[in-house]
């Protein structure tokens, strides 16, 4: 072997090397005296937990016990008991996550004393006293984002305006199933009161996606602002759940490991 080429192949070695290093890096197992290890996430309206598929490959992987809520939609009592039946399953302090409505239900169930920190992706977060309706007052929702409601009062996001409106940054393919697949939610539930409001006593994240047709950006950040979150922006449609996982999973991460230094 020449000298040219034998330097071509420590380079290749070397290249490699570092790129392995860098995916161990980027998904380093936590400390095993770490409290919080436990992640619970909830899905918003429209969708169901497997598109959760994404962040909770990437936490596990990182060593983190990852469970994911299955909402019925069908009222915001329903969807709180069963957040709680997952959380009463967990075995030690929780961060509890949830995209668009399923903010509202973590607001609600947070309260849960496992419950050591709240993240909300592109999620509501209405006060106690409040509805989920409230939130919009003063806001003009995008006209991408169109929900067609049935005569038995669930609602359809329209299927022509699904892509633009819910995930305009996933693929056609991921886009038609997500389409496809809806799951309806009962449109009453925007008008139910909450008796909680877990952010007023737990530490909260939020990941805001630049491009949401779901909400008024101006919306997110100040429901953002009011509960104190630690805010992380990101380029992504309301469907950043499943196109942005390790975004998400980051922010869980660190969400994970500041409640883990006040838990010690």
């Amino acid at each position: 072997m020449n000298m040219k080429m034998k330097s071509v192949l420590v380079a290749t070695v070397a290249m490699a090397t570092g790129a392995a290093t860098n995916i161990l890096h980027a998904s380093e197992s936590i400390p095993a005296n770490q409290a919080v290890k436990n992640i619970v996430l909830v899905h918003g309206a429209f969708a169901d937990g497997s598109g959760w598929r994404g962040v909770y490959d990437e936490l596990t992987s990182r060593g983190y016990k990852v469970s994911v809520v299955q909402n019925p939609l069908t009222s915001l009592a329903d969807d709180v008991a069963a957040t709680k039946r997952v959380l009463d399953r967990q075995d030690g302090p929780t961060i509890l996550v949830g995209h668009s409505w399923g903010g509202t239900v973590i607001t609600e169930a947070g309260v849960n004393p496992k419950v050591s920190g709240l993240v909300y992706v592109s999620a509501l977060s209405p006060d106690a006293g409040e509805t989920t309706a409230d939130q919009y007052k003063g806001f003009s929702s995008p006209p991408e984002f169109v929900i067609d409601t049935h005569v038995d009062g669930f609602g359809f996001i329209d299927l022509a305006k699904f892509k633009a409106g819910f995930a305009a940054d996933a693929s056609d393919a991921d886009a038609s199933f997500l389409r496809d697949s809806q799951v309806p939610i009962k449109m009453e539930v925007f008008g139910t009161k909450l008796n909680n409001a877990a952010w007023r006593t737990k530490p909260s994240w939020a990941v805001i996606a630049r491009q949401d047709k779901a909400f008024d950006g101006r919306m997110l950040h100040k429901m953002a602002e009011r509960i104190g979150a630690k805010v992380t922006e990101v380029d992504a449609s309301h469907a950043l759940f499943m196109t942005q996982p390790k975004v998400i999973a980051d922010v869980i991460d660190d969400a994970a490991k500041q409640t883990s230094k006040k838990a010690k």
